[in-house]
Formats: structure tokens, sequence, C-alpha cells
């Protein structure tokens, strides 16, 4: 949220607050509260965000605001229903705002119910056409689907919008070598790792392109990348593993890949899908 918008809702709140009794400080408190991002204060961020939700004197912008964000506190605690239930409200306040879709279409994304996610997304970017990152939400639940080409059409949109989101050079990188693009899926990975060079992921999606090539020591390489930045990261264990077993390390391979199995036990049938054995 831009500070544009946090000030109007500072504004919101404090021009009623004589009607509301509280201190002016009060609600100021609580506003900076409901606007916290860090996900290591997820609690603190919901219980100022009740606080203004419970307040009197509030607007239609100040409630939908307020229930968004204690909507994405609850997605940053994985309790994906009451998320929902909040965006729900989010939206009622102010039906044309894109973000409560889009944030409502990722608690659906978490929660598995796929179609709703796209479905929260289209309507995002209906209404906010030129935010890149909704597109790339889209993307990654069409990805989710096994959906590829309309996940790398969504990417591209991103793109095209927005070209410095690592995000969606990443995430096409990733679908592109899923459906066999793998010099076009190499760019993308390179351009995702000069823009965001401390992304984990942007490294395994290159390890994985590399697997597929048969290029092990680089995918090695990418993939020891991974785990230094995000230890233990399960699909660069099995990766690893496997471009290990491909080079003759048998043991070395076989350890890794039991450990990524340990830690993801769906792990190799995902490999299958991504066609690496």
């Amino acid at each position: 949220m831009s500070s544009a918008t946090l000030f109007a809702t500072a504004l919101l709140f404090a021009t009623s607050a004589a009607a509301q009794g509280p201190k002016l400080s009060d609600i100021q408190k609580n506003i900076e509260r409901c606007n916290r991002t860090d996900s290591k204060s997820a609690d603190e961020q919901i219980s100022g965000c009740t606080a203004l939700i419970q307040s009197d004197g509030n607007t239609p912008r100040s409630l939908g605001i307020a229930y968004n964000n204690r909507g994405n506190a609850f997605v940053t605690k994985g309790e994906y229903d009451r998320a929902i239930q909040d965006l729900d409200e989010s939206i009622k306040a102010e039906p044309d705002r894109p973000k409560a879709y889009n944030n409502r279409g990722l608690a659906y994304q978490k929660k598995g119910e796929l179609d709703r996610a796209i479905a929260d997304f289209d309507q995002s970017i209906k209404l906010e056409p030129n935010a890149a990152i909704a597109y790339v939400n889209r993307a990654e639940t069409y990805q989710i689907k096994g959906d590829y080409p309309r996940a790398a059409a969504s990417y591209d949109q991103a793109i095209n919008l927005l070209p410095t989101l690592g995000p969606a050079w990443n995430g096409r990188c990733r679908v592109r070598a899923l459906i066999g693009q793998l010099p076009a899926a190499l760019a993308d990975c390179d351009e995702a790792i000069r823009l965001e060079p401390n992304t984990a992921r942007a490294f395994d999606a290159r390890g994985l392109t590399r697997l597929k090539m048969g290029h092990w020591d680089a995918a090695i390489a990418d993939y020891n990348s991974a785990l230094r930045l995000q230890p233990p990261l399960p699909s660069s264990l099995y990766g690893r593993g496997l471009a290990k077993i491909k080079q003759g390390g048998i043991s070395a391979g076989k350890a890794d890949i039991s450990r990524a199995i340990r830690l993801e036990p769906s792990i190799t049938a995902s490999f299958a899908r991504y066609g690496v054995e």
C-alpha cells in the first residue's frame, strides 16, 4: 500500500475521532499496526485492524482497507477461511477495490480452490489492467493447474507491463522448462537471477532447466546456490540428487533424494510430471 493510501486511511479515521471518542493517538497507533506487513507481526496487525473495524464512524473506504489488511494477515498465518471472510467484507465495502480481489484470489489459491482464485485474479485485472502482480498470481495458479500455455501467456502480460518484475521472469522460466522450451527458459531464468540474485526459487528453476538440458554440472551449481539461499529446499535437493546420479555419484545422489522425500513426500511425483526422473 502506498504512503498516499496510508495517509488517506489515517485521515478517514482521524476525521471521525471526535465522534468516536477514542484518543487520536490511539487511532493513529491502530492505523500503524493495521498497515504493518511484517510477517512476524501478523497478530499485531490483526489486533490493530480489528480495533479500527470496531470503531465508530467508519467509511466504506476505511472499512475496505481495514478488512483487506486483516485478511492479508490471516493469509500470512495460513488461516485462509478467515482471510476469505475478511476479504469478502472488504469487497462488500468497496466493490471496485482490485487489491481485495487479488488478495482473495491468493487465499483461494493457497486453499486449493484454483478456479475461484483465477476468477478473482480476472476481476482484479479487469479493475486494474496495469497491475502486473495480478497477472503473475494468475499465471502461478494456471501453473498449479497444469495449464502451462495460459500460465505462460499471463507471465508474458506481466513482463510486458513491468519488465523488472523478477517473479514473472522466474515463473515463465519454469513454465517454459516444463513444456520443453529450454533455451528460452534458460534466458528467462538468467534475467530473473540478474534482477533478484538472492532468490532461491530463481536458481531452483534454472537448475531444473539445466537438468532437463542434460547440463549436470551447471544444474548442480544452481541447486547448490538455491540451497545456500534457502536450506533445505526439497525441489533443489531432489534435482541435485538426480544430477549427481546422472554424473555417477549414486550414493550422494540418493542421499539428496531421500532427504527431499522426507521433507516433501510428493516430490517424486512432481518431478515425474516435469518429465524428469
